[in-house]
């Protein structure tokens, strides 16, 4: 397959064909001793949104959040477990199939992004969850529906940014990936999920909008819930968004050759 891939790399038609044959590798790897295959993609953010529900409906009196909460909740939680999981292998990116990163031809951001693209197809096969919920609880369907690409292509663009800054410093500094994952703790309480950035008092919403998962996740949730439209704050996921992305480009650029030397 690496002679394949480097081969096709020096357009950017043939670079995205490189992209799509390795998400598929990384797909069909996943799902290869699965009996339940794509069904994962469904049930893991099932399971997910149910104890969520469960414990912040049926157990805790909930002063958060807008009705109906289970479809609230799950269009954040979606775009954060893609979120999640993007984060989390980038720390692996390179050192998972560094014989391929040192051998192959291909400009290396590919292994960035193949984790995005094949955790975003994850995503997308999860929507039915969503579909399934709001049907179920009666959410209404409004205009904001149409931003819903763009709230797609503004985690892209934060991806990008992130995955092109985490994965080179993982290689040099091992101990980032453990770092990452403690982060990722915090970051899902101080993102918008369980609640809406109009939740929070004054000081916490203003700190909130430079967080930019509260635009993004805002953009998803307007489809439902049009009063969780906050101009700031999606203002603010895009510009942050990126520069993300701008100073992803020149870390990787300034990492790249310390990084295959380590490899």
């Amino acid at each position: 397959m690496s002679s394949a891939v480097a081969g096709t790399s020096r357009t950017p038609a043939r670079y995205l064909h490189s992209l799509w044959l390795l998400s598929a590798r990384d797909l069909r790897v996943r799902y290869a001793t699965s009996a339940l295959g794509y069904l994962w993609s469904i049930l893991d953010p099932l399971i997910m949104s149910a104890i969520y529900w469960f414990v912040f409906t049926q157990v805790f009196h909930r002063t958060v959040g807008h009705e109906p909460y289970i479809t609230f909740l799950i269009t954040a939680l979606l775009p954060w477990v893609w979120f999640n999981a993007c984060v989390s292998d980038f720390t692996r990116a390179f050192n998972k199939d560094a014989r391929l990163v040192r051998s192959t031809a291909i400009p290396r951001s590919i292994w960035v992004n193949r984790i995005i693209l094949s955790k975003g197809i994850e995503f997308l096969c999860s929507l039915p969850v969503l579909i399934g919920f709001a049907i179920v609880s009666g959410a209404h369907v409004g205009w904001g529906v149409l931003l819903f690409p763009v709230a797609v292509f503004v985690q892209t663009i934060l991806l990008v940014g992130l995955g092109l800054i985490l994965a080179p410093l993982c290689v040099l500094w091992g101990d980032l990936e453990r770092t990452t994952k403690l982060v990722l703790r915090a970051l899902f309480y101080a993102s918008p999920i369980i609640y809406g950035t109009s939740d929070l008092p004054a000081p916490f919403a203003t700190l909130a909008a430079f967080n930019p998962l509260s635009g993004v996740f805002a953009l998803y949730r307007v489809a439902f819930f049009p009063e969780e439209w906050n101009g700031f704050d999606v203002a603010m996921a895009i510009v942050i968004s990126l520069l993300v992305a701008a100073v992803g480009l020149w870390v990787f650029r300034r990492l790249e050759r310390p990084m295959l030397k380590e490899l």
